[in-house]
């Protein structure tokens, strides 16, 4: 049987749109109370209105040590611990190397590995030290890519790489804490309907190809969700979703 998520506190970054924000609702619907990271605080305060006091908003930018580790300091004032961390900020750009921009280059390796370790860093004491109490176990989930397995495309090197690294970073840290019972688990979703693929036009051009369409932000919640719901002496520790018609 699943685990109840009542009285357990989750962090999520990236909660302002897309796999983040649909991670948020999912977890609060299942009883936690969800810490909502992002910088775009209009959009964390709409969502923390919906969400009433299941929600607590913190504005902050995953890529600046100084203002995470405040952060999740002031989340474990406020809300009393971290049991879940979901590491959701992410960017992405795919652009041959020959454009490319050095500066997109170096806001994915910002955002997308340092973000994850910053956030990972700083809450990592308090997980290890929910694993301790009542519900005898804690999660890191990360919200990879199919990129990080393989490179699908040559215009998404840099992209790739990043999500090769939060993957082996994520495999390291599993080894590490396995028993202290704080599971790490990564989700490797393929085509989801978000800012990132409208931005890049992968979304348009998908929605000619596959007749049953991208999958939208909620379905990698849902897997989110069945991950950290687990009883304590299962971890699922990585997980590829994908359209049904994407083949790569």
């Amino acid at each position: 049987m699943a685990e109840t998520l009542e009285g357990t506190t989750a962090v999520v970054t990236g909660a302002s749109s897309g796999i983040g924000e649909a991670t948020a609702r999912a977890l609060a619907g299942r009883g936690a109370r969800v810490a909502l990271l992002a910088r775009r605080r209009d959009r964390l305060d709409a969502l923390a209105g919906e969400l009433g006091d299941r929600a607590a908003v913190f504005e902050v930018d995953v890529t600046d040590d100084a203002a995470v580790a405040e952060t999740m300091a002031a989340v474990v004032r406020e809300l009393g611990g971290i049991d879940v961390l979901v590491n959701d900020a992410g960017y992405g750009s795919m652009v041959p190397a020959l454009e490319a921009d050095l500066a997109e280059w170096r806001t994915m390796v910002d955002v997308n590995v340092n973000g994850v370790l910053l956030t990972t860093h700083a809450a990592l004491p308090h997980l290890v030290e929910a694993a301790q109490g009542p519900r005898g176990v804690a999660d890191v989930v990360t919200i990879s890519s199919v990129a990080g397995r393989k490179v699908a495309s040559p215009g998404a090197g840099v992209y790739a790489a990043t999500k090769h690294a939060v993957n082996a970073f994520s495999e390291a840290l599993r080894q590490e804490l396995a028993a202290r019972h704080v599971r790490v688990g990564l989700v490797e979703p393929g085509l989801v309907r978000s800012e990132m693929t409208e931005h890049s036009g992968a979304a348009a051009d998908a929605e000619e190809h596959f007749a049953l369409g991208l999958m939208e932000p909620g379905d990698i919640a849902d897997a989110v969700v069945y991950m950290v719901t687990r009883p304590r002496r299962t971890a699922v520790n990585e997980m590829l979703v994908r359209p049904t018609e994407q083949t790569r």
